[in-house]
């Protein structure tokens, strides 16, 4: 069955290279698509999870953007019991010199250590900390000017979260009067042994403006990340089914051509059941080399998105082995899929109609 297919494939090398085609392009789209939303809930994650055990935000609010929460209540949360450490921060974005949008962080200082710096120091009032890749993008690497107020550049720093690394970090009371906020979020280390769910439930005692969760508990249903998912999935689903609409269209004209050999088949008592998995057995072969070239091309542009100076690291796509696994079904479903409609179309057929010439 495998030899057959093959010269089959080798037999039709117009149409077989067009399958292919399309087969990468929606495999690697979709790949492209998913990886890339994937690094993005992965970053903000990593971020969110290396800061606390516990987050703090505004209640009933949609984004963290939006969020205000009374840094004041650091603390009355550092009395409580298990609490080993807490930290406040403000998440902005401004444009800094031709850069359009540039992620700001304010923090208090006890979350400075956070920040790996490569030159400098930490920043002072009226002084920011700038990731690295926005530094070699600067043209003025003395000051910087987030709003309308300008600030000395008191050091470089290097993270591995993109989001991080492509952005600047001043002191939280130097956020506040930009933002016009206390603070976005607040975030709690606690004990060892301490018991989370008890400690949240104390903490949400203090006001009733605020809403505390596990770090985890936050990740998992964060509105941002579940509309990433959501519009990712819709987008992967459009390729998918333009990609199967292509392989449709070339396998029933493949098919079209080959009847006489499907006639002949028929005819010397060759059953449906074999000509129709001869004929998936084919878009299986190409389902499988084309996952894998998708897979490589995907890796390739994954590696220049994430390297490139021009996203600064905002951009970042990983291939996860669940993800791989997903897209590798995906490929063999849409190339199953893709022939297995003109392949019951030209089974079905009686054989002399076949030979004959007649269209499918």
């Amino acid at each position: 069955m495998l030899s057959m297919s093959l010269k089959a494939l080798k037999a039709n090398p117009l149409k077989t290279t067009l399958i292919y085609i399309s087969l990468i392009f929606s495999i690697t789209s979709i790949f492209l698509i998913s990886s890339i939303s994937n690094g993005v809930i992965s970053m903000y994650s990593n971020m969110l999870k290396s800061d606390g055990d516990i987050i703090i935000t505004q209640a009933k609010i949609s984004d963290t953007f939006f969020s205000n929460v009374n840094i004041k209540l650091i603390k009355e949360i550092e009395k409580l019991k298990g609490v080993q450490k807490t930290s406040a921060i403000i998440v902005g974005a401004s444009p800094v010199e031709e850069l359009p949008i540039v992620a700001v962080y304010g923090v208090t200082q006890n979350r400075f250590d956070n920040y790996k710096l490569t030159q400098g120091s930490y920043p002072k009032p009226n002084e920011v900390l700038v990731g690295k890749s926005i530094y070699n993008s600067l043209s003025n690497k003395k000051t910087v000017q987030i709003a309308d107020k300008k600030f000395s550049v008191s050091g470089v720093y290097k993270s591995k979260i993109g989001f991080e690394n492509g952005g600047v970090v001043l002191n939280i009371s130097d956020a506040s009067a930009i933002f016009n906020k206390s603070a976005s979020m607040l975030m709690v280390n606690s004990k060892i042994d301490t018991n989370i769910k008890d400690l949240i439930s104390k903490i949400q005692t203090l006001s009733s403006d605020i809403e505390a969760k596990s770090t985890q508990n936050f990740v998992d249903n964060y509105n941002q990340f579940k509309i990433i998912k959501t519009s990712s999935n819709l987008i992967g689903l459009i390729s998918f089914c333009m990609g199967l609409l292509g392989i449709i269209s070339i396998m029933s004209i493949t098919i079209n051509q080959r009847k006489t050999e499907f006639g002949i088949k028929r005819a010397i008592g060759i059953s449906t059941k074999k000509i129709i998995l001869q004929i998936m057995s084919e878009s299986t072969i190409l389902g499988v080399f084309s996952f894998i070239s998708a897979f490589f091309i995907s890796w390739i542009a994954l590696y220049f998105i994430r390297t490139s100076s021009l996203f600064h690291g905002y951009v970042n796509g990983e291939i996860s082995s669940t993800l791989a696994i997903y897209l590798f079904g995906c490929s063999l479903s849409m190339a199953i899929l893709g022939s297995i409609i003109p392949a019951l179309n030209a089974s079905k057929i009686d054989p002399i109609i076949l030979m004959q010439g007649d269209k499918i």
